[in-house]
Order: structure tokens, then sequence, then C-alpha cells
């Protein structure tokens, strides 16, 4: 395994000035204290924590409320960084409480009362948070609850299952999980990039190939596929009946980011691999030239018009965590990520003066000011935004079993997990009913605007 260094010594991301803005990022101090602020309100959207609520999910899912599950194991995933970052422990107890409450009954996070849309990306994000949780020493459960490696390999377990895996487009993951949800029939980027990314950090933290075998073949069936082309752009997915022809060339931040961090494990655990240093230097370079136009978090898809959905609106900040550990992962990355990080957290909490408060950040960070929009997923954007610009102040780079990692793993977890009856039968037009989360087709208008997959979602 490539050994990563406890501290980052090529780029200071603290010392940024901000002016006539409600935060301050300028030193350590101020970063935590605007980091602080701006997870308490964030938090003023989850309601889990009241009598009468169910533990562990955001308002939703529409028309109930903005928010889907998948966006909640989000933002726990965010709030163990912010503790990892900063030290406060302030919602480690309703993290733990919230990971553990949205379990479900194989302990895989697949929890029936969200079946109707549960795609292999939603289930993904709540593993990738379990394994954030192993690989950072997150306080451990209760001996008698399941423990964050053991999660995070039901997980990629359920996804390896071979009732996950079928002839169709020659593999990969399809989007949804159930076969009579609608997206059934779809095999995207991120449902394949959350599969790929959890893969990686496995093989990292266990030494076991056959998570880094794994995370191989999808790689190699994205780019055989074209989802992911020679000039490393990911595109969004495409179609079983079409056998994965009709590739949807949309572009989303969060497919390259979790792209790049799994890319970053490989080369970690294949001890520096000049095959994924290529790799992974070349995804850092798409990401930051698509995605960081002037150094600032930009999703190009719908940000101009701003046609964002909700999930949307969330993509920033994962990228700004994912490109910030990348740089432990793989330290040779720090000189070009760093500067582009500090750039673009300076410019979000720039738009953190909105609202009541005067202190809500907006979502379009170019602009330096609140736009207007506020929710969960633009709190999460600068929450991650600005903890990450404490990467480099000493901090340990995740963990693994032999460097001190303390989660218990369960190599068998996800055995007895719900297959929903997948590849049992053909699924027809008529059969599919529910369910939907993010993904997109670009119509074929010269306005070149977005049409729904037709899902609800």
């Amino acid at each position: 395994m490539f050994l990563t260094l406890p501290r980052l010594a090529a780029v200071a991301l603290v010392g940024v000035n901000v002016v006539n803005a409600a935060f301050s990022v300028a030193s350590v101090a101020d970063i935590k204290k605007t980091a602080a602020d701006i997870a308490f309100d964030m938090m003023q959207y989850y309601k889990g924590n009241l009598t009468g609520q169910t533990p562990g999910i955001l308002p939703g899912p529409p028309p109930a409320g903005d928010y889907y599950w998948w966006e909640a194991g989000a933002m726990w995933g965010t709030l163990i960084d912010y503790w990892r970052f900063t030290g406060d422990e302030s919602y480690n107890d309703v993290t733990t409480q919230a990971l553990l409450w949205q379990v479900g009954p194989g302990q895989d996070y697949m929890p029936p009362n969200v079946s109707a849309s549960l795609g292999n990306d939603d289930q993904g994000f709540w593993g990738m948070s379990a394994m954030t949780a192993a690989e950072n020493n997150f306080p451990n459960p209760p001996p008698d609850q399941p423990q964050w490696l053991g999660l995070a390999q039901a997980v990629f377990n359920t996804q390896a299952n071979p009732d996950r895996h079928d002839d169709t487009c020659n593999g990969g993951l399809r989007w949804q999980i159930p076969p009579l949800n609608n997206g059934y029939n779809y095999k995207n980027s991120i449902a394949n990039g959350c599969f790929f990314n959890l893969g990686a950090r496995l093989a990292r933290y266990t030494g076991n190939k056959t998570y880094a075998d794994w995370a191989e073949k999808t790689w190699d069936w994205m780019r055989g596929v074209g989802l992911m082309d020679d000039d490393y752009n990911i595109h969004d997915g495409a179609h079983v009946e079409k056998n994965c022809t009709d590739v949807n060339g949309a572009q989303f931040s969060y497919n390259f980011g979790v792209f790049t961090l799994g890319a970053a494990h490989m080369y970690n655990y294949t001890d520096g691999s000049p095959v994924w240093k290529d790799r992974l230097d070349k995804l850092v370079n798409a990401t930051l030239v698509r995605f960081f136009p002037e150094k600032i978090a930009y999703e190009p898809a719908c940000e101009d018009g701003m046609t964002c959905t909700t999930d949307m609106l969330s993509f920033k900040g994962y990228v700004h965590r994912w490109l910030a550990i990348t740089t432990q992962i793989a330290p040779h990355t720090a000189a070009v990520i760093l500067p582009v990080l500090k750039t673009s957290a300076e410019a979000a909490v720039q738009t953190c003066t909105g609202e009541q408060n005067g202190r809500m950040c907006g979502f379009n960070w170019r602009k330096k000011k609140y736009d207007g929009s506020h929710g969960v997923g633009q709190q999460m954007n600068a929450l991650g935004a600005v903890s990450a610009l404490l990467v480099d102040q000493g901090g340990k780079a995740p963990v693994t079993n032999s460097t001190g990692g303390t989660s218990q793993g369960n190599p068998n977890a996800g055995s007895q997990s719900d297959s929903f009856g997948a590849h049992n039968k053909p699924v027809t037009t008529a059969d599919r009913a529910g369910a939907g989360i993010i993904t997109f087709l670009l119509s074929a208008s010269a306005l070149g605007t977005f049409a729904w997959m037709g899902f609800g979602k």
C-alpha cells in the first residue's frame, strides 16, 4: 500500500481573505467558527430528532418535502468530515443515530419504506458515509449494533451480487434496484461510480484484492461502454434496450468527484501504480477544467439557467470534500487541487448572507453574493468547502485496518439481503411505477434544455 503523508505542505489553505461576507475563513479559528455556523443552519432543516419524526431522513420525499432519502445519507457523511476536520463533536450523536436507524432489516441500507425510489446510487451514498466513518475512526456504535466497516461491506456485497449484474450492455450496475422501479432500464455513471468508489476504498482499508478487482472491472466497464471517454468526459448513462448505445452526454460534477476519489484510492492501494497515477491525474485535470472555471465550483449542466433540481444543488460540497481527501491519499495532487479549493471556498462564503438570519448560503458561487437559492444542499456545499480548508492542518489521512482503524468488519455482510427478484422476469413499461433520483436526459432541442426521464425525481 502506497504510504500517505500525515500533513500536506504544498499549499496552505488558511489565510483566505473575504470581503463583505457574513463569514471569515482568514484563520483556522475563523474557518472552524464559520463551519460551525453553516453546520448549525444546515441542521435547522433536519427534523428527524424531534418527537414523532423519523431519525435519519430529511423532509420528503416529494411531495411531502423537498428531499429524497439519499441526500440525508450524503449529509451525514458531510458531518463526519466536518467532525474530522474541525474536531467539533456537536453532531456526532445525531449522526450515529441516523446512520443506524436507516440500515434496514438486512443491515445493508435498503429499508423497505424507500424501495419505490431505491437506486444503487442511493444505497451507495449511505454506504460511502459508513465508509467515511470507518476510515476516520468516527466513534464506533455499541457492540450490539452494526459497525461502520461492516455496513460499507454490506452495501458493496449487495451491489457485487450477481442479481445486480446482467449481460445487458456487457455488464454494469443498473440505476434502480427493484425491477419494477422506473429507471431500472438505465445504467448510469453515479451508480457504478459509488460501487467503484466503495470497492477502491475497501481495497485500501482491508488489503483484500477482491475489492480492487471489482473496482478495476467497473472502471473497465465504464470505459468500454463509453460512459467515460478518452478525454475523461463522464457521461450520465444509457438504456439497456439500446444496449447502452444511446449515451446521455449530460455531465455532473459528482460523477467526476466520486471517480476521482476512487482512483486516488486505487493509486494508493497499488503503491503508486503508473497506470492509476495517469488515470487519477487526468481525472483531476478534467474535474478542475470542467467544474472549476475561474477556480470556483460550478455545475454547468444547470447552473446558468438555474434549472438545477434539489439533488443537483448539493453536488459541489461532495466534490470539494472528495478532492480534499484525494490530496491526502495521493499527495502529489495537492499542489494542483488545493489552490483551487481555496479560491472556491472563498467565493462560497461570500454567498452566505441570505435570508432572515443574514447568513444562509447561496448556490451560484461565481456571483460572490447571495443569489436567493437556499436549502440543505446549498448549506452542505458551503460546509464541505469550508471544512475541507483544514485538510492540511495536521490531520491524518484516512486510516486502514493496519494504520489504526478500529471499525469491525463483516466480509459476509449483506448476504441475507432482499434481491427484489432482480432479473427474474422481463419488466414491461406497464409494470414500472414509482421512483427516480437525479438522472436527466438531455433533450435534442436547440436550446439544450433538460427533459426528465419521466420518473418524478
